[in-house]
């Protein structure tokens, strides 16, 4: 029988619809849906299942936070961010897992008030996510309301993981990218409001929240942008925003990431959370590399090693696959762009550290400070605002040049600063700021500062303490010169004027 024209079209568009219907009822779908909380606060969520999951079939879960300001990625294929270290949802999908993305409390869709990635409130809210994710068909399951459940994600999606690994022991493996082990040593270093950063980040806030931000947060910034210091309620707000004291209840597997040039969340917020991970036995990995809250200005070196190490550990401890390897415990980029690798952090420092001692006389005013650097071509609307508040060489500073090594050195530790001094200023209680500048270029190596508390009461003192860590590789014949300069953009504004004289200044920089 010959069918007539229409018939055979019908014919063939009966047998597409029929193919698609197929299809559609073999592959597991994406949706968004609202979570309630413990407090009634609706959360609001995205779910995307591994790509090319059959209907019926079951897969592990990468929950991934986004950033702090932001609604939850809603691309399913987005890819990775280099800067960030973020990995993006489509390289996990391929590799086979489910993705959740939510909006955080006081962000987006959600409801409630933004309170800093507290274990009391976000991290119940996870907890929350997690129960209804248990329910979703195509989840795998280890139990009962238990799914088979990793995390990544970046900045405040990274400290979300920390605070939520710690508290709901359903977490399996985490991949914590550009976190921080506490709100106060990151953003008060040595009890000096870190300005630069918590402007932006006050400012981005109030934009993702609409103004549903815990209201100290509004004080705090206040306080500081005037001059003052946290008050006791402030500083214990945010000892409590994040995961410093919960490190020690995590025992599932953690890779820390986090950039050599972050100047919000440093390398010494990482590797204070890999000491007591490290200490109490939990499988734990260190990934460093150009990028973060900041502006690499080197060589990133490669990049693709993030995606690469964040798929291979969820591949090993989420899907257990022990096929797949970790790869080294710890691995960095220097300032050259070069990789390296270790069995684990800090690495074993030689017994000839370098070291330079000198003196010197500094006038104290907030002229001629460290700072601001120019952004490159390329370097977008966050590059060219990181870039405002970014160390740059001094003009105004005591310089102490240190002395070329012999062979190549590498520097993977914080320095140590001694300082006697003498001095005389408007206010005797203040800040000078030591950083440490690659002769090669003239850049401050990290873009690290780090502010010296000193008291200019015409009496003579002494302080020993720990600069700001940093990762480089010194060949023979370079030189690097320590710098200390009364203001930077990077902190709170030099309100005194005097100066302020050095007998000895001693620098000391662990190398292997």
């Amino acid at each position: 029988m010959t069918l007539r024209p229409h018939a055979r079209t019908l014919c063939v568009l009966t047998a597409t619809l029929i193919a698609a219907l197929a299809l559609a009822s073999a592959s597991a779908h994406a949706q968004t849906a609202t979570v309630i909380s413990f407090d009634g606060t609706p959360i609001h969520v995205n779910f995307f299942p591994a790509a090319g999951l059959k209907a019926h079939h079951r897969a592990p879960t990468v929950l991934v936070g986004p950033g702090w300001g932001s609604a939850g990625d809603t691309n399913p294929n987005s890819q990775a961010s280099p800067g960030a270290g973020y990995p993006g949802l489509g390289p996990l999908r391929a590799a086979g897992f489910n993705v959740l993305t939510w909006d955080p409390r006081g962000f987006g869709a959600s409801g409630g008030t933004a309170e800093v990635d507290s274990p009391s409130f976000e991290g119940r809210d996870v907890e929350a996510i997690i129960t209804w994710l248990s329910h979703r068909p195509e989840a795998l399951l280890d139990g009962k309301n238990d799914p088979r459940v990793g995390m990544a994600g970046g900045s405040y999606g990274g400290g979300i993981q920390l605070v939520t690994a710690a508290i709901d022991k359903r977490v399996d493996a985490i991949v914590p990218d550009i976190a921080w082990h506490s709100l106060v040593t990151s953003l008060d270093k040595n009890n000096t409001p870190k300005t630069g950063w918590s402007s932006l980040l006050y400012v981005a806030g109030l934009l993702g929240s609409h103004g549903r931000l815990n209201p100290i947060i509004g004080q705090a910034q206040q306080a500081t942008t005037t001059g003052q210091p946290l008050t006791a309620t402030e500083r214990a707000f945010f000892a409590t925003r994040g995961p410093a004291s919960l490190i020690k209840d995590i025992h599932v597997p953690t890779l820390l990431v986090q950039g050599t040039v972050d100047t919000l969340f440093s390398l010494q917020e990482a590797t204070d959370n890999y000491a007591i991970l490290k200490r109490d036995g939990t499988p734990v990995k260190m990934l460093w590399f150009c990028g973060g809250h900041g502006i690499c200005l080197d060589k990133p070196g490669n990049t693709a090693l993030i995606v690469h190490n964040t798929v291979a550990w969820l591949k090993h401890y989420l899907m257990r696959d022990r096929q797949v390897h970790t790869g080294p415990g710890f691995e960095w980029v220097d300032q050259k762009g070069h990789e390296h690798a270790a069995p684990v952090y800090p690495l074993t420092a030689s017994t000839s550290s370098m070291t330079a001692h000198g003196k010197g006389t500094l006038a104290v005013n907030s002229t001629g400070g460290a700072g601001p650097v120019v952004p490159p071509p390329g370097s977008g609307a966050l590059g060219g605002a990181a870039a405002g508040i970014t160390p740059a060489e001094a003009t105004n500073a005591v310089n102490l040049r240190l002395p070329a090594p012999t062979h190549t050195r590498l520097l993977v530790w914080a320095p140590q600063l001694s300082i006697t001094y003498s001095g005389t200023a408007t206010r005797s209680a203040t800040r000078v700021f030591a950083q440490l500048v690659d002769d090669a270029n003239g850049e401050v190596l990290g873009h690290q500062i780090t502010p010296v508390p000193v008291t200019l009461d015409g009496q003579r003192h002494t302080l020993t303490l720990a600069l700001e860590i940093v990762a480089a590789a010194m060949a023979r014949g370079e030189h690097l010169t320590l710098q200390i300069t009364p203001s930077t953009v990077a902190y709170q504004a030099q309100r005194a004027v005097g100066s302020i004289r050095f007998t000895s200044i001693r620098i000391v920089i662990p190398a292997t």
